[in-house]
């Protein structure tokens, strides 16, 4: 099992400001997409599908920035 972690370890597994950023948009998104759909307001509902590609746009952005894994702003962080 050690040998799958320290493969993980070395493709970063997300851990950027990039991956970040996108994963917490997209989770609001969610979030809020969920609420609107329960109070019956499908414009809303529409609207946070649009957040949720904003939040993959975001992301792909600040990768291409250098904040990704690999990118030249990245700065791992021991754990």
């Amino acid at each position: 099992m050690s040998g799958t972690t320290e493969m993980h370890d070395e493709i970063g597994e997300g851990h950027s400001p990039a991956a970040w950023t996108a994963v917490i948009i997209m989770l609001l998104a969610f979030a809020l997409g969920t609420i609107f759909f329960w109070f019956n307001l499908p414009w809303l509902v529409v609207a946070s599908g649009g957040l949720l590609v904003v939040g993959l746009i975001a992301g792909a952005v600040m990768k291409k920035a250098g904040y990704g894994v690999g990118g030249e702003k990245y700065q791992p962080k021991g754990h």
